[in-house]
């Protein structure tokens, strides 16, 4: 009896591009531990800290919205929404405040009302803030895009910095609180247990991940979460799955459908199953995004 697994992906991608007439060229091996400092002497808390990790997608925080000549355009948006995807700018991410969520504003990016399966989501911790509890059955990854967080869970506390991560399984209560400003980016979606098994909570840095071999391409990957059918989130390269992604840094083309798009840092992408898709990293610096996937269900019995 064939067993399909529900499962979710994350991908974080980096495309690097050489000052030179080179074509696209992978960036510099995976760092050493030595680029992270762990740290467990801080009155019992797991201190997770990326080097220069601050203000490392400072265009992610502070987008820039469009070329200045366009600033004063009324109306003016690149944003697109079409049947089998979306293109959500800068301009088009309004923050309001979120029911449950302290001292927080959210801005919802991808949600089931545009036809997917999951939420994704922006939240900025304003200072002596903190998060609500997800909804019965619903699992969270959390990845911090600027600042810091704390995160308590299962009687342990984690401080979390830019670039670092944790996805705590359905079910589990956990505390995440900010004493100051903070910026995070969220995917939600309820949980699907077809294996009888319960995930754990797991907190990374993402530059710690091994990057995997991706032959005759160009870019960098790494797995954010293990590869077991336990865990719905997970890298995998098939295309009946839906997408989430945000470019964190760099820019350029985007191919969605038939039709092509320039982005750049601070950009979100929902794709609908089967869509085509293809990217480019265009100018002098390297592109990086993460991405959700969904991967190793049957589409026949989960048709959304």
């Amino acid at each position: 009896m064939k067993i399909f697994h529900s499962m979710l992906l994350l991908l974080l991608l980096g495309v690097w591009l050489r000052p030179s007439n080179s074509d696209f060229v992978s960036a510099d091996s995976c760092p050493d531990r030595d680029d992270v400092e762990l740290n467990q002497a801080f009155g019992g808390i797991n201190h997770l800290k990326p080097k220069d990790a601050q203000n490392k997608y400072i265009k992610v925080v502070e987008p820039t919205l469009a070329p200045i000549h366009l600033y004063d355009l009324p109306g003016y948006t690149r944003s697109v929404y079409e049947r089998d995807y979306a293109l959500i700018t800068p301009e088009s991410q309004v923050f309001s405040p979120i029911s449950g969520w302290i001292n927080s504003l959210a801005a919802f990016l991808i949600t089931p009302a545009m036809g997917s399966h999951f939420s994704m989501y922006f939240v900025k911790f304003q200072g002596n803030s903190s998060a609500a509890q997800p909804s019965k059955g619903v699992e969270r990854f959390v990845f911090v895009v600027d600042g810091q967080i704390q995160l308590s869970c299962e009687g342990q506390n984690h401080l979390i910095q830019a670039d670092g991560y944790a996805y705590v399984p359905p079910g589990t209560i956990h505390e995440i609180r900010s004493d100051g400003s903070s910026m995070l980016l969220i995917y939600e979606r309820r949980y699907s247990n077809e294996v009888g098994l319960k995930p754990e909570l797991i907190v990374g840095v993402t530059d710690v991940q091994p990057l995997l071999d991706t032959p005759g391409e160009v870019f960098e990957l790494r797995k954010l979460l293990p590869t077991n059918g336990v865990y719905d989130f997970n890298i995998h390269e098939v295309h009946y799955n839906q997408h989430g992604l945000l470019l964190l840094e760099g820019r350029g083309i985007y191919r969605l459908g038939k039709d092509w798009h320039p982005v750049q840092a601070g950009d979100v992408i929902w794709m609908a199953p089967y869509v085509p898709q293809w990217y480019a990293a265009l100018g002098r610096t390297r592109s990086r995004y993460i991405i959700y996937k969904d991967v190793n269900r049957d589409p026949l019995l989960h048709p959304h």
